[in-house]
């Protein structure tokens, strides 16, 4: 069909993936997935998953979320409604980019994916109303093997574009430890996932 445009970017292993999309007067068609154009592409991972929330307003704010041990996942994740500021944030020790994160601007008009490698804390804010968010998953959600950091922890110094007395978020994702909480056990490390 189409060709994938991707991208690296700053943090190690991850990807931003721009399908082709076709457009007319009646709107559009895009292949959001072929397992061969992605293998083609270098990009090999078996997905046996796929998750979609619903935020139903802007200043909604997730994670940052992981998976431990042999739980962890990688995950493709895309909007088809709205838009979200997508961060997330590599706690993989000895990586070339520890500790480091990014944000990027997901949404239904841009078509971009993500791609998280295992190791990433992943989090997002909406900065729509009605988001739809999707992702797929080369490893099934263990819920003894949830874990997470703090959006708000200090010692990443994240860019949210909210205050976060505003932000729309869990009681979980509010408890979650800092950085250097998630330090003294941290399970992932680099080349080990």
């Amino acid at each position: 069909m189409g060709k994938l445009i991707v991208k690296d970017t700053k943090l190690q292993d991850v990807k931003i993936i721009t399908p082709a999309v076709f457009g007319d007067h009646r709107g559009f068609f895009t292949e959001t997935y072929s397992d061969r154009d992605f293998k083609a592409a270098g990009i090999n991972f078996d997905f046996i998953q796929d998750n979609q929330s619903l935020s139903t307003q802007a200043g909604v704010l997730r994670g940052l979320h992981f998976q431990r041990g042999q739980a962890a996942q990688t995950k493709l994740i895309r909007v088809v409604t709205g838009a979200v500021l997508d961060v997330i944030v590599d706690v993989r020790a000895g990586s070339p980019t520890y500790k480091q994160w990014e944000g990027y601007i997901l949404s239904a008009s841009n078509h971009r994916q993500l791609l998280v490698p295992r190791g990433f804390a992943h989090g997002f804010l909406t900065l729509t109303d009605n988001v739809n968010f999707l992702y797929k998953c080369d490893n099934y959600y263990n819920a003894e093997a949830d874990g997470g950091i703090s959006f708000k922890t200090p010692e990443l110094n994240i860019d949210w574009p909210i205050d976060f007395d505003k932000a729309i978020t869990s009681e979980k994702d509010a408890a979650q430890p800092s950085l250097t909480e998630f330090e003294k056990d941290n399970p992932f490390k680099y080349g080990e996932i």
